[in-house]
């Protein structure tokens, strides 16, 4: 019934919008429910050079003002490493 993996993005519309402190206050919750928190950890090398949205809470794409800016290369491969943690995270509580 617990010890379900979950971690959390978001998106805003420019830079320096409140992205970690959104996503850490996201994560409150989850905990309440007795989630277990997946990060997302340095060894994504797109957090190094991100200049768009990431952090080690998680992805949080920037959107722009009228929320139309694609998705960049690293913002992608940044949301694809979370859900891979995810899932692998997944596989080993179910086993």
């Amino acid at each position: 019934m617990f010890e379900k993996p979950a971690g959390v993005f978001t998106s805003t519309s420019s830079m320096h919008c409140g992205q970690e402190t959104t996503l850490s206050c996201m994560l409150l919750p989850l905990l309440h429910h007795g989630m277990i928190i997946c990060g997302l950890p340095y060894s994504e090398t797109g957090l190094l050079s991100t200049g768009a949205g990431g952090t080690p809470y998680g992805p949080s794409p920037v959107a722009g003002s009228d929320s139309d800016l694609p998705l960049t290369g690293i913002e992608q491969d940044l949301c694809r490493g979370r859900g891979s943690r995810l899932a692998r995270l997944g596989g080993k509580l179910s086993g």
